[in-house]
């Protein structure tokens, strides 16, 4: 591929290949051409060799012992280059002619470029990879972390509500968990902190800091990794150097990666049945939760006694590198770092989990189980998102919320489907009640919200310079409510980033823009 990449270079570099990009009219696919084959060459050149020899090191022992870190360590000035060409090369295709008279190039400059756009970030969080992950894995010291995992099954903020957890250490490159608990360990621990008057005018009515399910509610991982580091502070007495969290969906993939876990009692679990174990089996399995909470427990520690196999063995690193980046660029594993620089890098990735501040448009629909119920495993999302007319006063927004119930109205067990919230109104088994926010663009202002068509109050709140709106929002079984809000936003011909909150479904999301607006006013 090299050979190839830097021969088309060199054929589309002379001086008839110049002149011909140059020409008024049409020039357009020689110019196409002549870039594309450059990008190619600097890729095949200067990032694939780069990748594979630092893979190869890191693989290269065939027996078992920890990850070589200061291999990854003394490979970061080659990978941090390695991604600035692959930036280089993103940045010079994106300029080249969109449309030229030669369609057949056009279509293979937009292929090339939608590669690019995936893999400059990936290029540029393997390279941060290089650079924080000596220090993380305990390198320089021993480390230790909390590690919680998440039940997507009841919503929070996050993903899920926070339920069983472990201590993970890391010293040198070994990893161990030397302990395990369950979410009612942590019942009584008060964490002595505050987040400031933001996050306890949004949320103080349920009080995160001292209620462990509800301390996630907040989909700004920062928030709830520091509530559950001063928590477990406060519960043992020691300080952690860092939380992670991740979900079913995440233990799904590791496991894809490095092959099942079977717990103490002989069950083999999968990547094929972890979630619905973990989500819907386990509550008819165990109608006694304490039996249950071990059920769950012992899934967690043979799950993640099989990464930390993996982790220790050569042979299968290669596979559980792949799957923990797939992990970790979905979304379904966040980390949090006590150490400033180290969370600074973090925030500012994926794997941070923070909702991002400034003025760019920006769209998040978070949903809170209002009725402590589990029944968000049969939860359905999607967002429609569009933009209108731009005028003096802003652009018309409007964002349409659809979630569907899909529990069946019958046969569930009375733990998922019990409302500990008491309704003054009759329900049915499996009917659902959610808190659902929408987080908007800052400087955005609410025009109206319906709910099924019919004008309601939301309730006002901001969040990193977001405001956000929040509905109660009741949701039988076996039927669907839709939220509608109309907004006037900044001016803006941009679509929105928008948070996709990680719940047992994916939220479908579609966004349409309007035409004529523009950065400077309407």
């Amino acid at each position: 591929m090299a050979v190839g990449a830097h021969r088309a270079h060199w054929l589309t570099t002379g001086p008839a290949w110049y002149v011909a990009a140059h020409l008024p009219g049409i020039g357009g696919p020689f110019r196409s051409v002549r870039g594309t084959a450059q990008a190619l060459d600097r890729l095949s050149g200067d990032v694939l060799p780069v990748v594979v020899r630092t893979v190869g090191q890191l693989t290269a022992d065939a027996g078992a012992g920890p990850v070589g870190l200061s291999r990854l360590r003394s490979a970061f000035p080659d990978l941090e280059r390695a991604a600035r060409e692959v930036a280089v090369a993103r940045a010079e295709v994106a300029g080249l002619p969109r449309r030229t008279w030669l369609p057949a190039v056009d279509r293979a400059r937009s292929r090339f470029l939608g590669g690019l756009d995936r893999m400059a970030p990936a290029m540029d969080n393997v390279a941060a990879g290089a650079r924080l992950l000596p220090g993380m894995m305990g390198e320089y010291g021993r480390r230790r972390y909390l590690l919680v995992f998440q039940n997507p099954a009841e919503a929070r903020g996050t993903g899920g509500m926070p339920g069983a957890y472990a201590v993970l250490t890391a010293d040198k490159g070994r990893l161990a968990l030397p302990e395990f608990g369950r979410d009612t360990d942590m019942a009584t621990a008060r964490p002595g902190i505050g987040l400031g008057s933001e996050f306890a005018a949004m949320y103080g009515p349920y009080d995160p800091l001292g209620t462990w399910p509800n301390s996630n509610m907040s989909p700004h991982v920062p928030y709830a990794a520091r509530i559950w580091s001063a928590a477990w502070r406060a519960k043992s007495g020691q300080s952690v150097d860092g939380v992670l969290s991740l979900d079913p969906g995440a233990l799904a993939t590791l496991l894809k990666a490095v092959g099942p876990a079977r717990t103490a009692d002989g069950l083999l679990v999968t990547a094929g049945n972890v979630v619905d174990l973990t989500e819907r089996a386990n509550y008819v399995m165990y109608r006694d939760p304490v039996r249950r909470k071990a059920f769950l427990l012992d899934v967690a520690r043979a799950a993640a006694g099989r990464m930390l196999g993996a982790v220790g063995d050569a042979r299968r690193r290669p596979a559980l590198l792949h799957g923990l980046y797939e992990v970790l660029a979905g979304g379904q594993m966040t980390a949090w770092s006590a150490h400033a620089e180290e969370e600074k890098e973090l925030a500012a990735r994926p794997v941070g989990g923070s909702v991002p501040q400034g003025a760019e448009p920006y769209a998040a629909v978070v949903v809170n189980n209002a009725a402590g119920t589990k029944l968000d495993y049969y939860l359905d999302r999607s967002l429609e998102w569009s933009s209108g007319r731009c005028t003096a006063a802003g652009r018309e927004v409007t964002a349409r919320v659809t979630l569907a119930n899909r529990a069946p109205s019958a046969g569930l067990p009375a733990y998922v489907t019990a409302r500990l919230d008491k309704p003054a109104h009759a329900t049915r088994d499996g009917d659902n009640r959610l808190l659902v926010s929408y987080f908007a663009t800052a400087s955005a202002r609410l025009v109206e919200a319906s709910i099924g068509g019919k004008r309601v109050l939301a309730a006002p709140g901001t969040e990193r310079g977001h405001p956000v709106y929040t509905l109660d929002v009741e949701v039988p079984a076996g039927e669907s409510r839709t939220v509608t809000l109309h907004l006037l936003e900044p001016v803006s011909d941009r679509a929105p980033a928008v948070l996709r909150q990680r719940l047992a479904r994916p939220m479908r999301v579609m966004v349409s823009r309007g035409a004529g607006c523009t950065g400077n006013g309407a």
